[in-house]
């Protein structure tokens, strides 16, 4: 049981890192993008939004590689089930269950589950915050002066 929250926890920081590095770049690419000025603000918005849910998606969808690759290599299930979408079923907490891990490692699905679902919230508030500062920038946001 501690190897499976030892490639767990490996696994999880290794994709915690590639998060890490990815808000780096979508932050700075909607900086870059949101900070422009444009005669097309709900166009402009729409297009940073985009490219930034664009981004996060191609992380989410490299970080369930890595899990794939991890499921291989400490021989999670078997080799003919499809480990890349026993991956992404795990990471996504979709849990379809018609494909399980061999017993030995049968925490890796819910530890999987757990780095989804942070990793998820994460890139819920990166898309709110490049939103928030977009909408700054452009003047799209409204100032209740009373109460």
């Amino acid at each position: 049981m501690l190897m499976q929250y030892f490639v767990g926890a490996l696994v999880s920081a290794i994709n915690i890192g590639i998060h890490a590095l990815v808000t780096v770049v979508a932050v700075s690419i909607a900086r870059t993008a949101g900070l422009r000025p444009t005669g097309r603000p709900g166009l402009h918005l729409m297009g940073v939004m985009v490219a930034t849910a664009a981004v996060l998606q191609i992380a989410h969808t490299l970080e369930v590689l890595v899990w794939a690759g991890a499921y291989g290599v400490v021989q999670a299930a078997a080799a003919d089930s499809g480990l890349l979408y026993f991956a992404f079923v795990n990471y996504t907490t979709l849990g379809y269950g018609d494909i399980t891990p061999v017993r030995e490692w049968r925490l890796i699905g819910p530890l999987t589950a757990m780095n989804g679902v942070l990793l998820f919230g994460w890139s819920a508030a990166i898309l709110f915050e490049v939103l928030r500062k977009t909408l700054d920038h452009l003047g799209m946001t409204e100032v209740s002066g009373g109460k």
